[in-house]
C-alpha cells in the first residue's frame, strides 16, 4: 500500500490541535481495553476492492483503492471526513459504481452488475444505515418485516416469529407495534440492527452506528456488534468515526487517506505503523 496523506485530514487537525494529556491517557486507556480481544485468524477473502476509481465531477474519492476483508472479520474503515469511508459500503452494494476498478464479493464479480442481478448479492447482506433509516410511517415490526416480504416471505406467521426473534436478538422484545417516533436514538438504531440481521446475511455493514448516541447507547451498539458478529458468524464492515468504539468492535482496521487505503493491519499493530502519522489520527493528536 503506498503511505500517504490527506488534505481532508485538516478539519480532524485543526479540531485536535490541542488534546489535553488526560484526554490522551484516555484515548489509549480505550485502546488497550480494545486491544484485549483475542486477536482473530483470518479467513479467506470474502470481498475485494481492486485498483477502484471513482469522482463526483471534479471531486477525486478514489485513485487505485485496494482492499481485501476477510470471511468472519471486523474490519473498521476510519479516516477524515470526506474522504469516501460510506461510499465504499454504497459501491459495494451496488448502489454506485466505480469509475474504474473490480469489486469481489462472495467469488463473484459485482462491480459490473445490472440492478436486477445484485439483488441475490444484496440477499446476502445486511446494513445498518447512519440515521437507522426506518420508514416512519411503519410500525416496528413492519419496518423490520419489510426486507423478509422483499426477499419473498409469504407466511405472515413467520414473518412475525422472525421479527420476534430479531427483537430479542437486539434486547428489544415486546415492541413491535410502536412507532419510530415513540423510540429513542438508540433504540431507533436497534431496531435498525434488527432489519439488517432478519435476512441471516453473511455480511454486514454499519456506517457510523453509534453517532449521535450517549456514552450508554454507544456502548450498547459496540457490543452488539461484537454478540452479533461471534452469535452469527457474520463478516462485519464498520465505518465510524468514533475511535473508542472502533478499537472496541474491530479486529482490524484500515485507514482510507489520499483516495486509497494508506494502512490496513490489526488494531494492536497501530503503534508499529510506518508512517506515524497513521497512529496520530488514530490517537486525535494530529497537529499537536
Amino acid at each position: 500500500m503506498v503511505t500517504c496523506w490527506s488534505t481532508a485530514m485538516m478539519m480532524t487537525a485543526a479540531m485536535s490541535a490541542s488534546v489535553p494529556e488526560s484526554r490522551q491517557e484516555r484515548r489509549a486507556q480505550e485502546r488497550r481495553r480494545g486491544e484485549r480481544r483475542e486477536r482473530i485468524e483470518l479467513g479467506p477473502p470474502l470481498i475485494v476492492f481492486s485498483d477502484i476509481w471513482k469522482s463526483f465531477g471534479a471531486q477525486v474519492i478514489y485513485e487505485g483503492l485496494d482492499l481485501v476483508v476477510h470471511k468472519g472479520e471486523t474490519l473498521t474503515i476510519v479516516g477524515g471526513s470526506g474522504t469516501g469511508k460510506s461510499v465504499l459500503l454504497k459501491c459495494l452494494l451496488g448502489l454506485l459504481r466505480p469509475d474504474r476498478g473490480s469489486i469481489e464479493a462472495f467469488g463473484e464479480e459485482v462491480s459490473l452488475r445490472s440492478e436486477r442481478e445484485m439483488r441475490s448479492i444484496r440477499s446476502r447482506i445486511g446494513m445498518l444505515f447512519q440515521g437507522a433509516a426506518l420508514f416512519d410511517s411503519l410500525d416496528v415490526a413492519d419496518n423490520i418485516a419489510y426486507p423478509l416480504r422483499q426477499h419473498g416471505w409469504r407466511d405472515e406467521s413467520r414473518v412475525a416469529a422472525r421479527v420476534s426473534e430479531v427483537l430479542e436478538m437486539v434486547n428489544l422484545p415486546g415492541i413491535e407495534r410502536r412507532w419510530p417516533a415513540e423510540l429513542s436514538g438508540g433504540m431507533k438504531k436497534r431496531v435498525g440492527l434488527a432489519r439488517a440481521i432478519a435476512i441471516e446475511p453473511e455480511v454486514l455493514l454499519y456506517d457510523e452506528p453509534t453517532t449521535g448516541l450517549d456514552p450508554t447507547n454507544t456502548r450498547r451498539i459496540d457490543q452488539l456488534i461484537i454478540d452479533l458478529q461471534q452469535r452469527l458468524g457474520v463478516t462485519s464492515i464498520v465505518v465510524t468515526h468514533d475511535m473508542a468504539s472502533a478499537f472496541r468492535v474491530s479486529d482490524r482496521l484500515a485507514m482510507l487517506a489520499e483516495h486509497r487505503i494508506v494502512w490496513c493491519g490489526f488494531k494492536d499493530e497501530v503503534e508499529e505503523a510506518p508512517d506515524p502519522r497513521v497512529r496520530a489520527f488514530i490517537e486525535g493528536t494530529i497537529g499537536e
